[in-house]
């Protein structure tokens, strides 16, 4: 299994016929685009706007960012079993347009007064996120009247990923800056018999919340009865993996997976020869108990006796309840004699006695604290609101005070966070 990334640099996005790209100028004929995705009939509109890096400009709600990319002809399908067959990922050429993102909005807020997961791209909450340096084309999805949460949200992800793939094909008759091959598992495995064998367990949903109908998280079904499952490490950065619906639970957008840091470090130490990276596990946060003691059992087997790991890196997803299931597994693999590191977030000024409690095991001892949640901004008005309607336009105007997990790309549970908690 090996997955190259064919990478196109992008520096600046205009609206022009047709869909080219030119040198490092991306420009994107709106027209056709949007009759591409009215093709589904639940969309009854779409616009488009362009953002770019530095500008006075605050959008929202966020409901997804994805890097725009697209496969080459003969490799796996762009995001399989949603765009296309249910075939695995990871395989051949993906071309990518570096510098970029497709930003879909939601329609209305999901009830939080400061107007829900906002882009930032100016001021201090900006400094926090890497999304502020990123040049992008913002779709704003309209659905048809009626419809019911779930089906919306459908509507929104196949407008994104759609765009995302749609722009990147504008790459194809260009030759790529650069040129990056994963190949990490398996095929020197001889060679490695020196080395600390590495794993990455990661969750990829959390219970605390039940799937919706038709949410498309992996390889486009929802997580509901789902049990720990090994994937190549190319399937995260291929499509394979998507957030929930709600990203802003666990931190985590499109644009995350198909840039996973910690995939992409252990890769890194992999060819630098200072360990061998030979698998992950993609699992949930648990409801109760029973499920809980199940998967995390499962997650623990499935590194020692599948994976045959020395070692593991384990991250959550969610709030409090997370850190159980995160915590409980690397105790297990710590009693099967597989040394593991956790990533955590800090909780709130209030919470860290609840934090302590649910997660207070003497053998799990390398512990990377990230996040920063707590932290919050006093953000100005700013020169250029981009929303679904005026309401949403006027409460995300400013000026306003915002907190780190209201801002996309801050508070990012599993490594991609810029912030780092610190108790004074």
């Amino acid at each position: 299994m090996q997955l190259t990334l064919a990478t196109h640099p992008v520096t600046e996005i205009r609206f022009g016929t047709p869909t080219r790209l030119e040198d490092t100028t991306l420009y994107a004929d709106t027209e056709e685009l949007r009759q591409i995705l009215l093709e589904d009939n639940c969309l009854r509109e779409v616009e488009f706007e362009i953002v770019r890096p530095g500008e006075s400009c605050r959008a929202g709600p966020v409901f997804d960012i994805i890097e725009p990319r697209a496969k080459a002809r003969g490799a796996s399908p762009d995001f399989p079993g949603i765009l296309g067959p249910p075939r695995t990922a990871g395989m051949g050429t993906t071309h990518i347009l570096e510098g970029t993102a497709v930003t879909v909005l939601r329609e209305k807020s999901p009830g939080d007064s400061r107007g829900g997961y906002v882009l930032e791209m100016s001021g201090a909450p900006a400094e926090g996120t890497l999304y502020a340096s990123l040049h992008h084309l913002i779709v704003i999805p309209h659905a048809q009247a009626g419809l019911p949460d779930h089906a919306q949200h459908k509507t929104y992800r196949l407008a994104g990923l759609k765009t995302a793939v749609y722009l990147s094909r504008a790459s194809f008759d260009h030759s790529p800056a650069s040129m990056q091959t994963f190949a990490a598992v398996g095929p020197d495995e001889e060679n490695r018999a020196d080395l600390p064998r590495v794993a990455y367990v990661g969750q990829i949903f959390s219970r605390q919340r039940k799937p919706e109908q038709d949410e498309q998280i992996l390889y486009g079904a929802n997580t509901d009865g789902m049990l720990p499952v090994v994937l190549h490490p190319d399937e995260w950065l291929d499509g394979a993996l998507l957030p929930s619906y709600h990203a802003s639970l666990g931190g985590a957008e499109t644009y995350f997976y198909q840039n996973h840091p910690v995939i992409i470090e252990l890769y890194a130490r992999h060819r630098a020869r200072e360990l061998n990276f030979v698998g992950t596990v993609a699992t949930v946060a648990s409801a109760d108990n029973f499920d809980r003691e199940r998967n995390c059992h499962f997650s623990a087997n499935l590194v020692k006796s599948v994976l045959r790991a020395d070692a593991a890196v384990l991250t959550k997803f969610g709030g409090g309840v997370p850190h159980t299931d995160l915590s409980e597994t690397a105790r297990l693999l710590e009693g099967m004699g597989i040394k593991t590191a956790v990533q955590v977030t800090d909780l709130a000024r209030d919470r860290r006695v609840e934090s302590a409690l649910l997660f207070n095991f003497p053998e799990v001892n390398a512990i990377v604290c990230i996040g920063g949640n707590s932290t919050s901004w006093k953000a100005p008005r700013v020169e250029r609101v981009i929303a679904a309607s005026p309401e949403l336009k006027d409460r995300l105007a400013g000026p306003l005070e915002i907190e780190a997990l209201n801002v996309v790309g801050v508070a990012n549970q599993q490594g991609a966070s810029r912030l780092r908690a610190m108790v004074y």
